[in-house]
């Protein structure tokens, strides 16, 4: 006779889940402190993490669902202890020239790049509208990915899998090709200074105007400088608008690709991108999109996996 009872079996679960929380919790923390040293955020996250699995069911299942962005977050942060630096060459004069060549053009008699154009031809409005697109990029993906949670949940998990497949190969180029952003090159010229740190560039504008440091924030906490190619800024809001598409979203499609555009715009106008970065972010993202869906169609272990998180989280 089983003497166990439901709630008995419950209580077994909820403490043998705790257990193995913490004790991801405690190597998260111990390995981030070795890598990368400690942080508030670190502290945050397994709290957050923590909070949402225990709280009840139906977070538990939203944290479960959201853990690929969580996983995502954890990785770009350890890039950190390994600078791309420290493995390949930087390219920063001749990723310039390449630029120049190929998108270059002649003001007053001198051939310049987009970036130096806008350097000295920008305005207020613009200065704005930038940053506001700039602080789009993360909130917009992660409030699509809540839509599809509660609305369609394979989609979403083919949303945030492709989006973590797209960074994958963003991060592999970056150290296969460590780039400077043109900001770099206005500040530093095309010699390299290993410890650069983060800086706003066109975007201080927007936090000088605003009184706020909302942008110094952001890129004081940047995992790599030299990882300008390719602009995964470019390639998110693309994942989106593709998405965005197959659920037939209609008029709000139209918003996904002005902020798109507007993305693009804004990483060339404020120097913290080239256009060859640009374009290599939106190869990225086609790149990661078709791969993922070849990928999706012909591996039943892929498959297996999705229909297994759907069905942990349904």
């Amino acid at each position: 006779m089983n003497n166990t009872s439901p709630v008995n079996s419950d209580a077994f679960l909820n403490t043998r889940n705790a257990l193995i929380i913490a004790a991801i919790a405690a190597g998260y923390l111990l390995l981030s402190y070795v890598l990368v040293g400690f942080k508030s955020e670190q502290i945050f996250l397994v709290a957050f993490f923590g909070a949402f699995y225990f709280i009840s069911r139906p977070t538990r299942k939203f944290i479960i669902g959201f853990s690929v962005f969580i996983v995502y977050w954890i990785v770009f942060d350890y890039m950190k202890a390994f600078p791309n630096y420290h493995y390949t060459a930087v390219h920063i004069k001749n990723l310039y020239f390449t630029e120049k060549k190929l998108f270059g053009f002649n003001f007053n008699g001198t051939v310049i790049t987009p970036n130096e154009y806008w350097l000295t031809h920008g305005n207020t409005f613009l200065d704005i509208l930038t940053g506001i697109f700039y602080l789009t990029w993360v909130p917009i993906p992660l409030l699509f990915a809540i839509y599809l949670f509660y609305t369609d949940r394979m989609q979403f998990f083919f949303f945030s899998l492709t989006f973590f497949w797209v960074n994958l190969i963003g991060f592999t180029i970056y150290y296969l090709y460590p780039a400077a952003p043109p900001w770099y090159v206005q500040q530093y010229g095309f010699t390299f200074y290993p410890f650069t740190p983060g800086n706003t560039a066109g975007l201080g504008k927007f936090d000088l105007f605003f009184h706020t440091g909302i942008f110094k924030s952001i890129y004081a906490k940047s995992s790599n400088v030299f990882a300008a190619m390719p602009s995964l800024h470019a390639s998110y809001p693309l994942i989106v608008l593709y998405f965005g598409i197959k659920k037939k979203m209609g008029a709000i499609n139209l918003l996904f690709a002005v902020i798109m555009i507007g993305i693009w715009f804004s990483a060339v106008y404020n120097s913290h991108h080239y256009l060859l970065d640009v374009l290599a972010g939106i190869c990225c993202g086609t790149l990661g999109i078709l791969s993922f869906h070849w990928l999706a169609k012909r591996s039943n272990p892929m498959n297996s996996f999705i229909q297994r998180w759907v069905n942990a989280t349904a």
